[in-house]
């Protein structure tokens, strides 16, 4: 039996294809709204960091009603490092929104979401969105996308997946890509046609797969999922169990609260019937992969196992000369309990304790973005830290050491391909596809995560910022070998203080400087950039003798070239192995792991020695 006044369906795409946007317009015209209530842009970006990067972080669930359909949407990340999210979410759902934008074409993230949705045997609608762009190529990228379905070895009914052309930003869906359309009519009548109902078996006991995890301070832990069959009642006996621990004994449990989605919110209700998204609170150590069933049958549901981590940085507490000053959260337990409640959360996160040490914790992620975002929301709760240049987590595999390999596809313009190719050539990246695109170049490489750490900024240098670069974990393969990590050096601070106008006058003829005069610097603390491959102490804080001798134009005004500052991207991007980040609510100071430079230069000398 299936329910059908009910559809599931997931948005797809690479990261700023669109997905938010339509999701707004789909609320927008799907009736959440009152007619003169005033709404924000990208509504389902409720946090802080996604509204300001204009990134999805986390998976949201919505509901609206087309006619007597409710249509369960769920908004996914587009971002690599948070693919983890994308592929358990798959499972919540009948079938995907496919967005590609119109001018760019699919992207590896397009790829990566696709095999999976593909895999699941799900039905696929594909809209090119954003037709309104001035250089968009909408022929060449149906071409791409069909090529994509065939490489992905779709069955005949995947490539025979109806396509729509869509402006999210207007609002405004077609059929066809020459004819303009006037709302999102054609989106959601394509949607009740072509996605299938969810199969509703009421008669047989209750089952649920637990597929995201949201979290309260109030409740804890709520979990999200699919009811796969039978129905649910409040205060209902339940028993939790899990497909990858077979042996383990059920948990028992109750059904405290549960709700649904409705617009934008969640709404209370006393029975859940199969085939509808719910939400459920009161069972303390849920996670994702679970499956909550009936106590007199329990049966696991088979589920992907979440993908370990490919690179881990050390967090440990602040102890440099200005620690405590700044934050509010210092000490090693408030550190160490903050993390661990971060992977109540986020299931694609471990923190491990590290032996011998009572002040820093192990911290691995998916890449660098999902790490940084994770440093810039505890930054702003108040908390004082320092981490470690992220470092990559290498496998043995048949007694061979192994490390993660990256698929990045550049999309260049023409005159950069050359520089592109030779920098991730010395990175041992290895070109497998170029495609001319129009005035530009599309580059394919397989290249080690490692190979990517600091590049970026590199990138856009030799691009003229109009390059496109994009990622995504591929596999594992051998290790190939030793990689330099940066050929500059570091400015560093040679005593404490605060900067002054002199002393970084004469600086700043060693290299580019991160700070401008009065600010607060230690020794030890990293000042500046230096062209050379080895560091430099400099003297910030020296002021100038005075003299009684009075010469014409002895007085005149130092001319002080504009500092660079750095983001909390490019700062982790620039650590080599020997430095920290300190990070503070109010500052972020890169410094050496050794303070003292006499120390710091035995420890360099006397290593080398042996």
């Amino acid at each position: 039996m299936q329910n059908e006044k009910l559809r599931n369906v997931a948005i797809i795409a690479h990261v700023d294809h669109g997905k938010t946007t339509l999701v707004d317009q789909m609320l927008k015209q799907g009736g959440v709204y009152r007619e003169n209530q005033e709404t924000v842009e990208r509504v389902m970006d409720s946090n802080d960091l996604e509204r300001e990067r204009g990134i999805t972080i986390l998976a949201k669930n919505t509901a609206i009603q087309y006619g007597d359909t409710k249509i369960n949407i769920v908004d996914t990340p587009g971002h690599a490092d948070f693919g983890g999210e994308v592929e358990r979410i798959l499972k919540m759902v009948n079938g995907v929104i496919l967005l590609v934008d119109a001018a760019e074409g699919p992207m590896p993230q397009t790829r990566f979401v696709l095999s999976r949705a593909l895999e699941l045997g799900h039905r696929v609608i594909v809209v090119v969105n954003k037709i309104d762009r001035p250089d968009q190529r909408i022929h060449e990228v149906i071409d791409e996308v069909l090529e994509l379905l065939l490489d992905l070895d779709a069955t005949p009914e995947q490539l025979d997946s109806p396509m729509l052309f869509c402006s999210a930003r207007q609002g405004v869906a077609s059929y066809s890509p020459d004819v303009p359309g006037t709302d999102l009519k054609p989106l959601f009548d394509t949607i009740l046609s072509y996605i299938p109902a969810p199969e509703a078996d009421l008669d047989q006991p209750f089952q649920m797969l637990v597929s995201a995890i949201d979290y309260n301070e109030f409740v804890g832990r709520i979990a999200i999922g699919r009811v796969e069959r039978g129905v649910l009642k409040q205060n209902q006996e339940i028993a939790v169990c899990n497909y990858h621990d077979p042996d383990a004994p059920a948990k028992k449990a109750k059904a405290v609260s549960m709700y649904e989605f409705q617009g934008l919110g969640k709404q209370p209700i006393t029975e859940a019937t199969a085939g509808n998204i719910i939400a459920m609170s009161g069972i303390g150590d849920i996670t994702i992969g679970d499956t909550i069933c009936a106590p007199e049958c329990v049966e696991p549901l088979p589920f992907v196992k979440i993908s370990a981590p490919t690179m881990e940085m050390t967090f440990s507490v602040n102890d440099s000369p200005y620690a405590g000053r700044e934050g509010k959260f210092v000490t090693s337990r408030q550190l160490r309990d903050r993390l661990f409640r971060e992977t109540l959360k986020d299931v694609s996160l471990r923190v491990t304790e590290i032996d011998g040490a009572t002040d820093a914790f192990n911290v691995a992620g998916r890449g660098e973005m999902s790490l940084s975002i994770l440093i810039e929301t505890m930054r702003r709760e108040g908390y004082e830290f320092q981490v470690s240049p992220p470092r990559v987590l290498y496998r043995t595999i048949d007694g061979k050491k192994c490390e993660p390999i990256e698929r990045l596809v550049a999309d260049v313009p023409s005159e950069s391909v050359g520089a592109v190719i030779e920098k991730l050539g010395s990175r041992k990246g290895d070109l497998i596809e170029m495609t001319p695109v129009g005035s530009r170049m599309k580059l394919e490489f397989l290249i080690p995560a490692r190979g990517l750490f600091g590049y970026r900024n590199e990138f856009l240098t030799d691009t003229r910022g109009e390059g496109i670069m994009a990622s995504v974990f591929d596999s594992y393969a051998p290790y190939k070998g030793d990689l330099s990590r940066r050929n500059t050096g570091s400015l560093v601070s040679f005593e404490t203080g605060e900067s002054v106008s002199y002393g970084l006058f004469n600086a700043q003829e060693r290299g580019a400087l991160f700070i401008g005069p009065g600010v607060k610097v230690y020794e030890g603390m990293i000042v500046g950039v230096s062209p050379k491959q080895e560091d430099i102490t400099v003297n910030v804080c020296k002021k100038k003798q005075m003299t009684n001798m009075r010469a014409a134009g002895s007085d005149e005004a130092l001319r002080l070239v504009p500092p660079r500052k750095l983001s909390l991207e490019q700062c982790l991007e620039f650590l080599a192995d020997d430095e920290l980040l300190e990070v503070t609510p109010e500052s972020l100071r890169m410094r050496k792991t050794i303070l003292n430079h006499e120390k710091r230069m035995k420890a360099t000398h006397g290593g080398k020695k042996k």
